[in-house]
């Protein structure tokens, strides 16, 4: 899933190569993909973009008509850059294209969507706050007026374990699974501790963690083509998605708890006094 490093690379990429350009034709190939429809996806077309920007996950595309044609990649989503798009319409079919979008130049991008489970959001609003994911988001854990303070804050009372808590894009916007398990191997903290049991110092910890380690990513990422960005995440990323591997900081075995429908991984030595974690449904470590 992009997370919020990705997403801000999208939104730096499409900045250089959208703003001032015209949108001649926006084409919705899979139906599943608008979540809106007053005003109609025709709409947007003949709109002149202003600005490009990121809410959390979301991306916001902004037009002179006044219109956000705005979307979120979900979990399998991906945007495609092509400076110069196939002739003719799309035509729908089990492919992956779910929407496509051309600039009077010729070039323009596609939406795409790998699997079964169709989960990528497209939405015309006059006003990005219409979208209901974005109306709800918590604060950007990158902006100048996130201190340590306001982070403290929003983890007091919080009973949930640090894992989800990251994950709650109400709470903090932007980190999903992969950045939440760097963020806890980076502060040295098990995913399973107890947000509201931080001492201020561990609070402080979690603080540079969760900061540095979306600053690298973006980073890293800054200057690239779209179609570069999911490489670069996967090389960056220290234990999540590393399960058997060496821990490039100890050396001990990257470790997974898995769930339903995603996983998480670890650090015994770095994040759990060298204890395996138990199965999530036991929500314990093992003795």
């Amino acid at each position: 899933m992009p997370e919020l490093p990705e997403v801000e690379a999208l939104t730096d990429f499409l900045t250089e190569h959208l703003v001032g350009r015209e949108v001649v034709r926006v084409l919705p190939v899979a139906v599943s993909v608008l979540k809106t429809y007053d005003p109609p996806v025709g709409a947007f077309e003949g709109s002149r973009i202003t600005a490009v920007r990121r809410h959390g996950k979301f991306l916001d595309v902004a037009g002179d008509s006044g219109l956000h044609l705005v979307t979120h990649l979900a979990r399998a989503g991906w945007l495609r850059w092509s400076d110069r798009l196939p002739d003719g319409p799309p035509r729908p079919g089990k492919g992956p294209l779910a929407l496509r979008v051309a600039l009077e130049t010729g070039a323009g991008f596609d939406l795409t969507e790998a699997g079964t489970q169709k989960r990528l959001a497209v939405y015309v609003v006059r006003d990005p706050h219409e979208v209901e994911g974005i109306a709800r988001l918590g604060p950007d854990p990158l902006a100048d007026d996130f201190d340590e303070e306001r982070f403290a804050a929003l983890l007091q009372g919080e009973r949930r374990q640090l894992k989800g808590a990251l994950r709650d894009q109400s709470l903090i916007a932007g980190v999903g699974n992969a950045y939440s398990d760097e963020i806890l191997h980076a502060a040295r903290m098990s995913p399973f501790k107890l947000a509201a049991t931080l001492t201020p110092e561990e609070t402080g910890h979690l603080y540079e963690a969760l900061r540095s380690t979306l600053t690298e990513a973006v980073e890293r990422s800054r200057g690239l083509a779209a179609g570069r960005l999911k490489a670069e995440k996967k090389s960056g990323l220290r234990v999540h998605g590393r399960t058997g591997e060496p821990c490039p900081v100890c050396g001990d075995t990257v470790r997974e708890v898995s769930f339903s429908d995603s996983s998480l991984q670890y650090c015994p030595t770095c994040q759990t006094g060298g204890k395996p974690l138990a199965d999530r449904r036991l929500s314990r470590l093992l003795k």
